[in-house]
Order: structure tokens, then sequence, then C-alpha cells
């Protein structure tokens, strides 16, 4: 079996490529090695085996077409692309070019070099909106969505919102399209929040990462100066970590005929929902710290709360998280402790 990650060396790829390694398969890594940590991952990987990588750009479609026709993948996982709504903001050119027009590249190079593989795509759920339409009710701790008690499913109707929202919808929507048309066998995971160790986070993406690190630093030095929040964080998220995304896309890959020309919502369901305050409350009893932080206005179109049902999921391959908040939370500190010593 060969596996081709576009975007290998991000967070969720290099999981997915290390569980491909230590299996003994064949991979090919495509990715830019612009992302923050990619550099660092792409090390990482090399003390697994050997494998086959390509530095090239999504956006170039010579380069895209060239690697598939030369390696033939079976099973192709696409996560390259734009991941920061505020980036996609300050640049669209460049969030459409990554997001959009090279997921154009990579179908167009399966459909012409290697039809029969499977592609499953990281989409997310930025592709319903902001959601504002929905009634919330507000506690101590987070917003609640009442009349969505095991999250929102596949039904909620598409309403792309922000540069990042149009391109990923846009991808999302062609993935789709590519298995009506042309009998690609595509499939799509709307992804909630993911997190996990080689996630190397940043203020504007990987937001458990990055107030884990914030926790760290706090326990190192805890006379530093506040870190900042958007909102009021109430915030609600669900939260997957990286060994259950691991298992969800190695199980999709293996059930890619029962599964192609569908859309799936993603995330660790309500058991594993946090809001901002919450996360925070977790992280002061694992670091016996306690946080300091100032707050800035929403984010332009940031949903108040995103849990997915992951009902459909469960019901087609039988996947459901076992990593608990707890567990994973505590995980991802000692990993970011880690990468400090």
């Amino acid at each position: 079996m060969k596996y081709f990650i576009t975007g290998g060396c991000g967070f969720l790829g290099s999981n997915l490529a290390k569980h491909i390694l230590e299996k003994g398969d064949d991979l090919v890594v495509f990715d830019n090695l612009s992302r923050l940590g990619s550099q660092e991952n792409l090390a990482w990987l090399k003390t697994f085996g050997d494998f086959e990588f390509v530095q090239a750009d999504i956006s170039d479609y010579a380069a895209i077409s060239a690697v598939v026709e030369r390696e033939q993948p079976d099973v192709v996982f696409h996560f390259a692309g734009q991941v920061a709504m505020t980036l996609s903001i300050e640049d669209p050119i460049q969030d459409f070019n990554t997001n959009a027009l090279g997921t154009v590249n990579l179908l167009e190079s399966i459909r012409k070099h290697a039809p029969d593989a499977a592609v499953i795509y990281s989409s997310t759920n930025k592709v319903y909106g902001d959601l504002e339409y929905i009634s919330y009710t507000e506690t101590a701790t987070r917003y609640v969505a009442p009349t969505y008690p095991a999250g929102f499913d596949e039904n909620i109707h598409l309403d792309f919102a922000s540069p990042y929202g149009c391109s990923k919808g846009s991808a999302d929507q062609y993935m789709h399209d590519y298995h009506k048309v042309f009998g690609l066998k595509t499939a799509v995971m709307r992804h909630s929040s993911m997190y996990g160790s080689r996630q190397f986070s940043s203020k504007d993406q990987g937001w458990i990462g990055w107030f884990c690190s914030q926790a760290v630093e706090t326990k190192y030095n805890p006379v530093r100066e506040p870190f900042t929040i958007s909102g009021n964080g109430k915030q609600v998220r669900d939260v997957l970590h990286a060994d259950d995304m691991v298992r969800l896309y190695m199980s999709a890959a293996e059930n890619i005929e029962t599964i192609k020309g569908e859309v799936f919502n993603i995330g660790g369901g309500m058991e594993n929902s946090l809001s901002l305050l919450e996360l925070f409350e977790l992280l002061e009893k694992e670091l016996h710290i306690t946080m300091q932080y100032t707050q800035l206005p929403p984010r332009q179109s940031d949903q108040k709360v995103f849990v997915a049902d992951i009902s459909k999921i469960q019901r087609m391959i039988d996947w459901v998280p076992l990593v608990s908040k707890e567990t994973g939370i505590s995980d991802m500190v000692q990993w970011i402790i880690s990468q400090k010593k």
C-alpha cells in the first residue's frame, strides 16, 4: 500500500506519517515547509524510516501532477492548506491559492493519473459560517445551543464566511463534486478542533496547543505579562486528540468503498467539549497555576459553539474518540514541556 500525504509535515500529516512508517507501508510526503514546526516535524519523521519527500507547493499544478503520475498512490490524505482564519483576512489571494486552487490541482492530478486512489480531505466546521442564527444560552463558563444537545450534524446548511471559510468550503465542495462527476473515491472530514503532539501552535491557529503553551510559560514564569483571549472565553469546541485522528483517517482509508462521496462532521463529541474558560480550569489544576489574561473583542465570524455530532461517522465505520479531554490535555502539556528541554 502506498500512501501520499499533502501537508505531511504539519500536525495531522506528521502524526499519520509516523503511523504509516511504523506499519512499514510506502509513503510519499508533499510539503512546502512553510508552516511553523514543519522542518522539525520532517526531521522527526526521518527517525522512523525511509520515505519519499517532495518539497513543493500545492498551488503548483505541474509539481503536484508530476508526483501523482510518478508515485501512483493508493491512498491520498489531503492536508496541505492555509489553516488560520485571521491570516486569510490578511491575504485572501494566498489563502485561495493554497486551499481552493491547490485542492483542484490535486483532484485533477488524481483524476488523470491515479483515478482509483482513495482521497480523504481535512475540511473545517467553518463551512457552516458563524451560526449566529442559532439560539444560545449562556452559563458561567460556556455558551450552549439547547436545540442541538448532541452537537451539529451534517444537515446544518453551508454558509461560507471569511476568506478561510470560502476557500476551505470551495475545496470541500470540489472534493464532493469530483466524486459525483468523475467518480473519484473522495471523502470529506469537517473538523472541529484538533490537538496533540507535533502541533506547533500560534495565536492564530491551534488554540488548544497555544493556550497549553501559555500555561506552561506561566508555570515557568509566574510573573509574566498576561496573554490575550478573543471574546469572553465562553466559546465552545469539541476537541479531538491526535491518536484518535490517526485512527479515524486510517479507518476511513480502509473503508473508502463505504464512505466515498460522503461528508462527515468530526470532533471529540459533546463529552469532549470545552470552552476557553473550562480549558483554563483544566490547565490550572494540571500545572498548579493561575492563568492571567486580558480580553480582546471577539474574532470576526467566530462561532459561539461548534460541537460535532459524530453519529454518522460512528454509524458508517464504527469510529469513536477514545482519548478523553482530560487525558489528552495532560499529554499535550507534557509534550510542550518536553520541547522546552
